[in-house]
């Protein structure tokens, strides 16, 4: 045997099969082919490449995967999940980057309909480039650069669009995700409180201070507030895929039972004027009759609801069933009305109880019943 010192066949370095979106779409979910993808990245793990993402590890080693916006060209932008070691991989390569990278060459994806739209999902096999790693992605980012307004171009109404998902897509596929899931209630939770309470002004999360209740949110951070009770009430859901608890926050919980936490907390303590500073008050009828409806939840997917031994997801709007999707502008509005609800009170909601809580809480959950009744019956509401 010799070494072979010409070689009569050219054999290509680097052979990638790229396609188009409108291709993508055509063989979605029929398990045929694998193909490759290269576009620019619009988002990396919910956050712009404005400035240099910050990826959590630890959140990605849980959750097994991450989740890229990517759009290839002028065309929509997709859904890009790598899953497991090649998620690894394209954390390890972003992070070594020097400069923020842009372009994404992904190798061997997978097509199908995740809550009714394209996703593109990593293989064993699948590979990952970016920017000056090979010939294609140098090429695209040469055709970036003179395309800046393509680079600027951003697809809100894929990047906001609120999919409808099954409970299993949910804790599939979701990190930091906003969906629509129809499931029917079959128990409200007990152990823990069905309520908080909250800041009269920013509806966070209040503790009692020496003299008065303080919000915990920093950005307001009001120290004398008035404290208003919220909904933050678990329930167990179903649908024909998947188990799983809920927690309703703030308007959810209205929507649901047509009665504001505040009014129920109130009513309580009017009614039973001998119950101490550290008594709870147990679920209210009203709560539990919604048992055995079923409706179409917007739900929002945070880092707390993959902790603890309990995953529970954060409810944030009630839409009746023949409700058609709801608009672009109602999705962002809804998203930041309760965002900071969801975050302040995030740690409670999703972790399972220990205890009924420490006196400054139970003192601060009887003041809000003797608080003012029109302050308590009338907290700021979205329709």
């Amino acid at each position: 045997m010799s070494a072979l010192h010409e070689i009569p066949i050219s054999i290509d370095e680097d052979r990638f099969r790229f396609h188009s979106h409108e291709d993508f779409e055509t063989n979605c979910d029929l398990k045929g082919d694998l193909y490759d993808v290269v576009g620019h990245m619009k988002l990396v793990d919910g956050q712009t490449l404005i400035e240099r993402p910050i990826i959590d590890d630890v959140k990605i080693a849980t959750t097994r995967h991450i989740m890229i916006h990517v759009q290839s060209h002028d065309g929509p932008v997709m859904k890009l999940y790598l899953w497991d070691q090649t998620a690894t991989d394209f954390i390890k390569k972003f992070n070594s980057c020097e400069n923020t990278p842009t372009v994404l060459l992904v190798t061997t994806v997978n097509t199908k309909h995740l809550g009714g739209t394209l996703a593109l999902t990593s293989m064993s096999s699948t590979r990952v480039f970016m920017d000056n790693d090979v010939q294609p992605t140098r090429n695209y980012l040469t055709w970036l650069g003179s395309n800046p307004e393509i680079a600027n171009q951003v697809s809100a109404d894929v990047i906001t669009k609120r999919e409808t998902l099954t409970i299993a897509d949910i804790f599939s596929y979701m990190s930091q995700e906003s969906a629509k899931c129809t499931a029917t209630i079959d128990d409200v939770v007990h152990g823990s409180s069905w309520y908080y309470i909250g800041c009269s002004e920013c509806h966070s999360k209040a503790t009692k201070g020496t003299n008065s209740l303080i919000c915990t949110n920093a950005k307001c951070a009001k120290v004398n507030t008035t404290g208003v009770a919220q909904y933050r009430a678990k329930i167990s859901v179903y649908d024909n895929t998947e188990q799983a608890f809920f927690v309703l926050l703030g308007d959810a919980g209205r929507e649901l039972t047509g009665r504001h936490a505040s009014e129920l907390v109130s009513n309580y303590f009017e009614a039973n004027k001998s119950e101490g500073a550290d008594h709870e008050v147990p679920i209210p009828e009203t709560l539990i009759s919604i048992i055995g409806q079923t409706h179409q939840f917007c739900v929002k997917v945070t880092d707390h609801n993959f902790s603890g031994n309990t995953r529970a997801v954060t409810v944030t709007k009630i839409l009746p069933l023949d409700t058609p999707p709801p608009t672009e502008a109602s999705v962002g509005n809804d998203i930041g009305a309760t965002s900071e609800e969801a975050k302040q009170s995030g740690n409670d909601v999703c972790e399972p109880p220990t205890s009924r809580g420490d006196p400054a809480d139970e003192d601060s959950k009887r003041t809000c019943g003797s608080a003012d009744p029109g302050t308590a019956k009338c907290p700021r509401c979205g329709n």
